[in-house]
């Protein structure tokens, strides 16, 4: 099938990508030049498990193309994926500039038939906005077109996006024709050859499924972290209570794991999102998720509160190292980071930064260019030189069984912070290192 994506980021690229695995001749449209030269070069604009060799592979078979051309990506798909960004506006909205603008340009070079599918996150009534804008381009053509438009909701995770898409749980089609529901089960049909895994649904109840996952997943967080925090305060060990109701099957154990805060380009978007459609659109609050939010921006400042009832309010001439800057292991995506709360917290109060992150120390470089009291350095264990305490922040694969004999030598003071909770308390107390996690005893 020719399939055209509309932009190359996180879910485009992707998405793009994996369609061509299978055998579709994708060609992949952005507006930035800049990304597009980085795509012909060989490279790929964002990090992410498996994707660079996914995307070299097809490109060399000539699956999978680039372009700035959008007269030429229009041409080419019957089916036009929009996955531009959806960025949060001022109020907390999903901001639709992008993919109405999309949705313009197709209508205004179309001349066949075309599946215009909102593979974006983007609110209820999205695919109406679409619509219009669509019609109206064809209109200003004296023309009436003949398309039709899809919401087909990403559920990729960052750092495991290649195999959420190949192997799916579930691929949500929300759409009126059937025309465009064949084609997209013919689209999807090499991914689901073990079992049907394709859910058919009307257009606005696919587009409030993605914005419920999330904020399902959030309110599990949340819910986790306030309960971490009321074992410290009654003496509990909130790993105890995890396994305890996590073998309930009707709880499980998947996101029950409290931290230091979600973080990420989804979750805290997508539940502000869903309170302000709530909000204005249907005039009702969402209590559970105000309180889910509250939460984390609490949570996210658990670290710092740790270090000052430890340190004291004034951290002047303190020097911390940081583990883990990126929002969750895996990719270099540090945007609504817990790591960024923590370093601005330790600045405020006076303190100097040594960190260390995988991957996402070159984001981090963009976002606190010129900040002298930020040093990085190129393995763990250097950052630790002359620290008065280690704080984790990510939970990054090769911070899960350092040497802690080394760990205690390298700092100043014997003292970790955990905001992940990778470590048994027993093991580096063993050592003489003091340790502070969320929520254990």
């Amino acid at each position: 099938m020719k399939v055209t994506v509309v932009g190359t980021g996180y879910v485009g690229l992707v998405s793009g990508a994996c369609l061509a695995e299978v055998g579709n001749d994708v060609l992949c449209l952005d507006v930035d030049p800049a990304k597009i030269r980085i795509l012909k070069e060989g490279g790929i604009p964002i990090f992410e498990p498996g994707l660079l060799e996914m995307v070299r592979r097809n490109v060399a078979a000539g699956r999978l193309r680039f372009t700035t051309d959008v007269a030429e990506s229009v041409a080419h798909g019957t089916i036009q994926f929009i996955a531009v960004g959806t960025p949060p506006d001022e109020d907390g909205s999903a901001d639709l500039q992008y993919v109405t603008a999309a949705a313009r340009a197709i209508g205004r070079h179309m001349d066949e038939y075309k599946v215009i599918v909102d593979k974006s996150t983007v609110p209820v009534g999205t695919a109406d906005k679409v619509r219009t804008a669509v019609g109206d381009e064809l209109a200003k053509r004296g023309l009436r077109g003949d398309f039709s438009v899809v919401s087909n909701p990403e559920f990729l995770k960052e750092g495991a996006a290649v195999d959420d898409f190949m192997r799916p749980d579930r691929i949500v089609v929300g759409a009126d024709e059937a025309r465009a529901i064949e084609l997209m089960r013919a689209l999807y049909a090499p991914f689901q050859r073990n079992h049907e895994r394709l859910i058919i649904m009307d257009v606005r109840s696919a587009e409030l499924t993605k914005y419920a996952a999330n904020a399902m997943l959030a309110t599990r967080i949340s819910f986790m972290n306030e309960l971490a925090n009321l074992a410290e305060k009654l003496g509990a060990d909130i790993e105890m209570v995890r396994q305890g109701i996590g073998s309930d099957p009707r709880i499980g154990y998947h996101f029950l794991y409290p931290g230091c805060g979600y973080g990420g380009s989804c979750f805290p978007k997508d539940v502000q999102a869903l309170q302000r459609t709530a909000r204005l659109d249907a005039g009702i609050e969402l209590k559970v998720l105000n309180a889910v939010e509250e939460a984390n921006d609490e949570q996210k400042r658990v670290l710092t509160r740790k270090v000052k009832a430890r340190f004291g309010d004034d951290l002047s001439g303190r020097r911390f190292a940081i583990w883990g800057l990126a929002f969750k292991p895996n990719t270099d995506d540090m945007r609504e980071a817990p790591s960024r709360q923590l370093i601005a917290d330790l600045f405020a109060a006076g303190a100097v930064v040594s960190a260390y992150d995988p991957v996402a120390m070159h984001e981090a470089q963009r976002i606190f260019a010129g900040e002298t009291r930020l040093n990085f350095t190129e393995n763990p264990l250097d950052a630790l030189d002359g620290a008065d305490a280690l704080i984790i922040v990510t939970e990054w694969k090769e911070f899960r069984s350092p040497d802690f004999a080394v760990v205690k030598e390298r700092l100043k003071q014997a003292l970790i912070f955990d905001g992940r909770n990778l470590y048994e308390p027993k093991l580096p107390r063993s050592f003489g290192i003091e340790y502070h996690a969320i929520g254990r005893l």
